[in-house]
């Protein structure tokens, strides 16, 4: 609280302020990461859960350690976990001193990483539209699937698929040594594949399904009606332009909340209508 005030003194414009330890109330000033966790693929689980859970606490901004503070991080947990941590709104790769280097680069072959990190620039004209309507409308940016699909008593136990946004769901690979996994589809939805090269549309049944998704790959869900904006990739968010966007999913249209990522003005006439066409 006391650096969010002074914080605001300070400075005439946004700024960025998170903390690993809070309490109820605490998201009025600032984010909050999940902790130091390890490097284990229960704590990918746990990253999972924790999502909504923080949404629910009033924690928008909050993201892990991607590929655990402690332990030593192999290749394949990280990419998995990257794939998941494309989507909230903290990512970053952040460990302790004496374990492991975990840089991207320190596994050798770097393209399946790019592929992942390419992706999370095309997603963030989504992210950061969603994360901007679900703070003024006072909602969660990530939901479990209960929240959505009220009726379908199936949904009430699965934790490791998410509604992130108004448009997708997530479904990341969190078993060691798994070369896909099972996905329950609530309806009728349009599956999209990324690898680094091009995104890959089919539309897919309602019901439960095996997939396959290849470490270079992200698999996500376009809910039905739905569609979202996809930017084109950059090296930084400065060589990002938000307005450039072509829409995914069969959705008519998409209502992107649009602002200069500066300025405390955050009101719903930033929104614009995007036809898709």
């Amino acid at each position: 609280m006391a650096a969010s005030e002074e914080l605001q003194k300070l400075l005439d414009r946004r700024f960025l302020l998170f903390s690993r330890s809070s309490y109820i109330g605490a998201h009025r000033y600032g984010g909050i990461w999940t902790g130091d966790n390890e490097s284990l693929w229960e704590h990918l689980k746990l990253n999972i859960c924790q999502m909504p859970g923080l949404n629910m606490c009033g924690f928008l901004y909050s993201g892990a350690d991607t590929g655990g503070f402690g332990g030593k991080c192999d290749r394949e947990l990280l990419l998995r976990w990257l794939a998941f941590s494309a989507f909230t709104p903290l990512m970053r790769n952040h460990a302790e001193k004496g374990s492991r280097k975990q840089e991207c680069y320190s596994f050798g072959d770097t393209a399946d990483f790019k592929s992942i990190l390419d992706f999370r620039y095309h997603l963030i004209p989504y992210l950061y539209s969603e994360f901007m309507k679900a703070a003024l409308n006072h909602d969660l940016l990530f939901k479990p699937l209960s929240f959505i699909f009220k009726d379908d008593e199936r949904v009430r136990t699965i934790e490791d698929q998410l509604i992130v946004g108004d448009s997708i769901m997530v479904t990341p690979v969190i078993e060691k040594g798994a070369t896909g996994r099972k996905v329950y589809l609530p309806q009728l939805m349009t599956e999209v594949r990324y690898d680094g090269k091009e995104f890959r549309c089919q539309k897919v049944e309602q019901g439960e399904r095996e997939i396959k998704v290849a470490l270079n790959e992200i698999v996500f869900y376009i809910l039905k009606d739905k569609c979202l904006p996809i930017g084109k990739t950059a090296r930084n968010t400065s060589e990002l332009d938000l307005k450039d966007v072509y829409l995914l999913g069969d959705g008519k249209t998409y209502q992107q909340y649009l602002d200069d990522g500066y300025s405390r003005n955050i009101c719903p006439e930033n929104i614009r209508t995007i036809d898709n066409e």
